[in-house]
Formats: C-alpha cells, structure tokens, sequence
C-alpha cells in the first residue's frame, strides 16, 4: 500500500468497503455488525478532519492575508475570486436547466412509485421544510448579520459558523497588516508555525484516509433504500450525474486556458481531494487536503490557497447548485408542472444565491432546496420524490464543488502571479530520530 500513490489507496478503500458490505449484507446480522463495529471508524475519521477545519482556517487565512503586505492586493484578489466563483455557478446551473429540460427525467415516474417514495421519506422531508422555512422567515440582511460573530470562541466552536471564522481570520490578518512589521512579526511567526504544525496533523491523517474511506463505504452500502426504489429514479440520477461530469470538464477546459496546465496535470493534482470529498459529502472535512493538495502538488503559493479555498469551501457549492436546478424541474415534471422561462431563470438567481449559503456539511443542499422550490411555486412535499437518492448525490456534487475550488484558485493564482512549481511535503520529513541519538562517548 505504501508504495501506491493516495488516490489508489484511496479508491482501493473504497471498493474493499462497498465489496465487503456487499458479502456482509447476505447474513441477517450484516448490517448491525456494519453499524456497530465499522462505521464508528468512518466517523472518527471525519471528525478528525473536521477537527482541523477551524484552525487550519485561521491559521492559515491569517498568515496568508499578513503575508499580502497591503490591503489593494487583498482586494485585488477578493473581488476576482468572489466574481469567479459565481460566474462558474451561475454556469453550473444552465447546465443543470439545460440537461433536465432535454432528458424529462421526472416523465419517468409512475404514480405508484411518486406514492411510495412519499411515504417512505415524507417525515425526512418535513424536517427540512422546516429547517428551511426558518431561513425564509429571515430578515433580507440577516445573512450579513450573521457574518459577524458576537464572540469568536463561539463561533470557533461550531463548524458551521465557518464564514464568521473567515470573517475573524481576515479582519485580524487586516490588523497584523496595518500595526508596525517589528510589532506584528511576533504573532505572524506564531501562526506560521501553528500552520506547519496543521498541515504536518493533515498529513498524518491522511495515512489513515483508506481504512477511513473503507468503513465511511461499507456503511453508505448497507444502509441504502431498496433497489426498486433507485430503479424509478435512475434518469434523475444520470441527468445530475451527467451534469456534473460536464462542470468538472468545465473546470478543466478553463484550468487549461488560463493556466496553461495540462488536464492531466490538474485531474492528478486534486485526485485524492476528490475521492476525500465523495466519501466524506463534506467540503469543509475536505478542506485541509484540497489545500494540502493545491499549494504542495500544484504550486499555487500559500498566500492564494490560504484565502480563496476557505471562501470556497463556504461559498462555492457549483456541484450543489446544479443539482437544485436538476431536482427543482425534475419535481415540478413528477407533479406535471410546466415551468415558464422566467420561473426557470428565477431558478438560476435563487439557486446561485442559494449555493452561497449552504453550509459546507452534509445534507446541506437539500435544505437550501426548499427555498428554491417555493421561488419557482413547485410542491415542497416533492422532496420526498429524491432522498432515496440523494445520498450518493450528495457525494457526487461535494466532488464537483471541491473540484471548482481547486480550479478557481489556480486562475486566482495565475492572475496575480502566485504560481510556483510543485513542492510535495511528505509526513515524516523532518522526521530524523537518528541524528539526535548521541552516545555517552559523543558527550564526552
């Protein structure tokens, strides 16, 4: 195994994981062994990721915003990431409309199985129709609100306050910026070590990511609904699967334009990020690789990595918002409901601002669907018709969206000259027990 690169180790993981549930889900005790003995083992590797996330976050975010030296350059590379990031969005969604409006995957769907699946996942639904009436029922500002935490301890404390860690990281990284270089220097080199000290627990991690990935797949595989329930949703499933494939190779095409970087050279890079992202449904868990991967294996300098990725990882979920735009029309062919051109372009506006607040955990997306779908005046209780699927789905568009943050970054860097060659760090290497042993006679 060592001798293999990440992403094979990796991918080796998880076949071993779906293989195994497979043969396990044959005896009646299969899958609670699964639940009880394996499972835990997917969790504790998530939540080692998850671990990370926030000071990796500041640390990172501070020392790469500190490192700019002025504030026109932080600027500079603000407005270029936030306008890049919804322009790949809002093309994510055209694909998304464009595919479902050719493919009529919701035509599919007989009466019968619209009912089961109803039944089946209605209590699921109403908890996110729940969930997302409380985001409804705020104020027009309350996401600007939100953005500033009243107490940064707090805030620190929950992974899903990630935009107002940024928003902490930034404002101090402005202030280490604007206080006298012999007065700031001090804290910049705390946070340049603490950010070593991240990355190097990252690495380490990652020497477990296959067994990781093993247990995360055995237990996705034996808790799946039956099969005749993926069966009436198979054309849904290709249509988002499809669309997804042609946004990554949009990524690629523009990593290729702009960067002149092979596909290849890109595809290799954020291979082992990727497959973190499928078996994980988390941008935010798979945040400290796709850095990792990015800076180290691409050459994109620290200082871009340390600002756009984080940004990314909370508000850029073009994987997400295609599949809204997927799953809002597939909805509304299921309930026979013809959508207007302008119902379709509220679409677009809805879901792109939608992408931007979903959290980057799982089962995000399907809550900041139901605010779409009331835009659009499309049945909620049709959210029932997808959660049989949704699942892998939910595997498939965190890909997509840790892939475009990968590829934003890299045009980030291109476009203020922050690229360097490659610089692969492995785990132990300043790892050198040897050179401190000294003998007696040494001493002497």
């Amino acid at each position: 195994m060592k001798k293999l690169a990440l992403h094979w180790q990796i991918l080796l993981g998880m076949a071993a994981g779906v293989i195994f549930a497979l043969i396990m889900t044959n005896f009646s005790w299969g899958a609670d062994f699964v639940g009880d003995w394996i499972k835990p083992f997917g969790n504790i590797f998530i939540n080692a990721l998850k671990l990370i996330a926030v000071p990796l976050i500041l640390a990172s975010l501070i020392k790469g915003i500190s490192d700019l030296k002025d504030i026109s350059k932080l600027s500079k590379m603000g407005t270029r990431t936030i306008l890049t990031y919804i322009i790949t969005t809002v093309i994510a969604v055209s694909i998304g409309l464009l595919l479902v409006n050719l493919i009529g995957p919701g035509r599919t769907i007989s009466e019968e199985t619209r009912s089961d699946l109803i039944t089946s996942y209605e209590g699921d639904a109403s908890v996110r129709i729940s969930d997302a009436q409380k985001q409804k029922d705020a104020g027009p500002l309350q996401a600007l609100e939100d953005l500033v935490p009243s107490n940064i301890i707090g805030a620190a404390g929950d992974n899903g306050n990630m935009l107002q860690v940024i928003f902490f990281a930034i404002f101090f990284g402005i202030g280490l910026i604007l206080i006298p270089e012999k007065t700031a220097k001090p804290v910049k080199d705390f946070f340049d070590g603490f950010n070593e000290v991240i990355l190097k627990m990252i690495d380490l991690i990652m020497l477990t990511a296959p067994y990781g990935v093993f247990a995360l797949l055995a237990a996705l595989v034996v808790e799946s609904p039956s099969a005749d329930l993926f069966a009436a949703l198979v054309m849904y499933a290709l249509t988002v699967l499809v669309g997804l494939a042609l946004m990554i190779g949009v990524y690629v095409l523009l990593v290729w334009i702009f960067t002149k970087n092979t596909p290849s050279f890109f595809i290799n890079g954020i291979a082992p990020a990727q497959l973190l992202a499928f078996s994980t449904s988390s941008s935010a868990a798979t945040l400290p690789v796709t850095m990792e991967r990015v800076e180290e294996h691409m050459g994109v300098h620290k200082e871009v990595t340390s600002f756009v990725l984080p940004i990314g990882a909370t508000i850029n979920m073009d994987g997400t918002s295609l599949y809204q735009a997927v799953a809002a029309v597939f909805i509304a062919q299921a309930f026979g409901i013809d959508l207007t051109i302008g119902a379709q372009l509220g679409i677009i506006a809805t879901a792109t601002l939608a992408s931007i607040g979903s959290a980057a955990v799982p089962g995000a997306g399907m809550v900041m669907l139901v605010i779409v779908l009331a835009q659009a005046g499309i049945p909620e209780a049709g959210l029932a018709l997808i959660f049989a699927v949704d699942r892998p789905l939910d595997m498939c568009r965190t890909t997509v969206n840790v892939t475009g943050d990968a590829a934003v970054s890299l045009m980030v860097a291109k476009s203020v000259d922050m690229m360097g060659p490659p610089n692969v760090k492995n785990w132990d290497d300043e790892y050198h027990p040897e050179e401190e042993t000294i003998t007696e006679s040494e001493k002497v």
